[in-house]
């Protein structure tokens, strides 16, 4: 016959005090002598207790679960982000419930207000515009947002999109490019930035950009994107792409349409996901530090549940520029090389 598991009864025997002694150390409510809390710890290891999760959140109305609600878990960007989160979720016995709302403005609502139902708190990653999220507030729930939120009374955590498009612009001046575009990600809140920073950069030494913008911020949209880019009258020498998902797919395709890179063409990304270094060429980005994101992000939210006031404080990460083999030094004032003779046809 199995031997049946124990319970909370056999717990409170074998240390010799009552049953609600022992829940309120089980759920941390209430603190005990030394010695009691010893014959507690001893009690629960010999007979190998375990808690009742959803009993131990009828009891105390907490779940010991954060949700975490990412735009697309197929982007390295926001796997290395659940990756810090989680880190620091396990380090305080808290349990990580994702949900991947696959850049669906339409159903992002719907998804987190069901999250919501089932978790302490969240971290959340959105698109909507900041005047259109006041409802998470309404949600009753601790939130935490990637993004600086400059109206609403919610903690956040990101990186100055602006400081590093300014960075890569300046890397690819120092390189002697001259005819830069950007090829952006309309939809998102960083894009803007990423525009401005990029912008005076080149403003400030008399220079302009062309601004294109993907349908998505995938890799399938940076080829789609390609061909319009590089086969206008006015080529490009390099490419800023919104992320390096967009600028690894705008690679392939380059190479697919006979272009060399980076001798026809530099081409640079945001966010430094970990296969970009394997590419051929090996990708320069922004490092924004996806993983500490996540990581900041979850200690802001406990510190909430902690009862500490984080409303509207952000937490501002510093980009890291990641010099690759993507770029390469161009002769100031030289025109793009002309487009090759024969460009191998990829099969319909």
């Amino acid at each position: 016959m199995k031997k049946s598991s124990p319970t909370i009864r056999d717990v409170a025997a074998a240390a010799e005090v009552s049953v609600a002694t022992v829940s309120k150390y089980m759920n941390n409510t209430q603190r005990f002598s030394a010695p009691v809390e010893a014959k507690l710890k001893a009690a629960i290891e010999q007979l190998g207790y375990r808690s009742n999760p959803l009993a131990r959140s009828m009891i105390t109305g907490k779940t010991r679960t954060i949700g975490l609600a990412i735009l697309d878990i197929r982007n390295p960007h926001f796997t290395n982000i659940v990756k810090g989160a989680n880190r620091i979720a396990m380090q305080n016995d808290y349990t990580l419930l994702l949900v991947d709302t696959e850049e669906s403005q339409e159903r992002e609502r719907q998804l987190i207000e069901a999250l919501a139902q089932r978790v302490d708190g969240m971290i959340v990653s959105s698109r909507m515009p900041e005047e259109a999220i006041q409802w998470m507030i309404d949600l009753n729930k601790p939130v935490v947002l990637f993004g600086r939120t400059r109206e609403l009374p919610i903690p956040s955590v990101g990186t100055d999109s602006h400081l590093a498009a300014y960075m890569l612009a300046r890397h690819l001046l120092n390189e002697g490019h001259r005819h830069v575009a950007y090829l952006g990600f309309g939809q998102s809140r960083w894009n803007a930035e990423r525009i401005r920073g990029v912008t005076e950069c080149f403003q400030e030494a008399g220079l302009t950009i062309d601004v294109h913008d993907a349908h998505a911020p995938s890799a399938q949209a940076g080829e789609h994107a390609c061909s319009a880019i590089m086969l206008a009258p006015k080529r490009p020498q390099a490419v800023i792409c919104y992320n390096d998902l967009i600028a690894l797919g705008f690679m392939k395709e380059a190479r697919a349409l006979g272009f060399k890179l980076p001798d026809d063409v530099s081409v640079v990304g945001f966010d430094n996901v970990p296969y970009g270094e394997y590419a051929s060429p090996a990708l320069t980005t922004m490092d924004l530090q996806s993983e500490r994101m996540g990581e900041v992000a979850m200690q802001k939210l406990l510190d909430v549940l902690a009862g500490h006031d984080g409303n509207g404080e952000y937490s501002l990460l510093e980009p890291r520029l990641i010099v690759r083999e993507s770029t390469r030094r161009r002769e100031v004032g030289a025109e793009p090389v002309s487009l090759p003779t024969s460009k191998p046809r990829r099969k319909a």
